[in-house]
């Protein structure tokens, strides 16, 4: 359990994420995820990094209960701030970002993955973010890099998902694939992008990023000041306690 890599070939790490049931990540996981991706970019020997997960989802966000054993603020404070860390180190990673995605990709998997230079995603996989029914807010900037902008807010504004070839339609979604081909089809794809001169998709990754139109890192930073809001004004645990008890029902 937790965040391992692995170099299953030449060139390629790949970073899998395991906490059961359904991968919501507590604080601690979200920053060894961070320093597991920095860890990987830095490696010079390193051209491509495959991001994935074990079990039934790739992400469902931020550990809700965490949250709820918490009596102040720290353990918000913590998530938000190891999320920050996570989407950025996926954005940053000198290398290119291929997020293979399986099941349930929501809350802070929708940081993920948005901020990763490709997708491939199992035929069952959905995106979305339901922040708004669990008393919290974020990654509309990333939602934004994977659907046009009225969708995005549709989509936020209603916490549906979306399915892998909806996105694949949209052109953020590489390629679909049947679940159990799913790791062949991200490492077929990284294999492909190792091929390059190691040297220089490290200056083309940073030449990328140096023309992207929004600055993620600003843009995120500023979705999470309402975060805060909603957490220390007691909404956000309203909201996310009801959840809870509708959970249990």
């Amino acid at each position: 359990m937790g965040v391992s890599t692995a170099r299953p070939e030449k060139g390629i790490a790949a970073i899998t994420v395991d906490f059961p049931p359904v991968n919501a990540l507590p604080v601690q996981g979200w920053y060894d995820l961070a320093d597991a991706l920095r860890a990987a970019g830095r490696d010079r020997e390193i051209r491509c990094v495959v991001l994935a997960a074990e079990g039934r989802g790739f992400n469902a966000g931020v550990d809700i209960k965490e949250l709820q054993r918490d009596t102040g603020h720290q353990a918000l404070l913590g998530a938000n701030r190891g999320c920050y860390e996570a989407f950025a180190a996926v954005y940053e990673c000198e290398t290119p970002v291929v997020a293979a995605v399986n099941g349930f990709c929501l809350g802070g998997g929708i940081g993920l993955v948005g901020n990763a230079d490709a997708i491939v995603a199992s035929d069952d996989a959905v995106f979305g973010l339901p922040e708004l029914d669990r008393g919290a807010l974020g990654a509309a900037t990333h939602l934004a890099r994977l659907v046009p902008q009225h969708l995005m807010r549709a989509l936020y504004f209603t916490s549906r998902t979306v399915s892998a070839r909806e996105l694949h339609a949209h052109g953020s979604v590489w390629q679909v694939v049947p679940r159990e081909g799913l790791a062949d089809a991200a490492l077929e794809l990284a294999r492909e992008i190792a091929r390059k001169d190691g040297s220089l998709l490290r200056l083309a990754k940073a030449a990328i990023n140096g023309i992207d139109p929004v600055d993620v890192r600003r843009s995120y930073r500023f979705e999470q000041g309402f975060t805060y809001e909603a957490g220390l004004s007691g909404v956000g645990d309203r909201v996310r306690d009801a959840f809870g008890k509708e959970r249990q029902q």
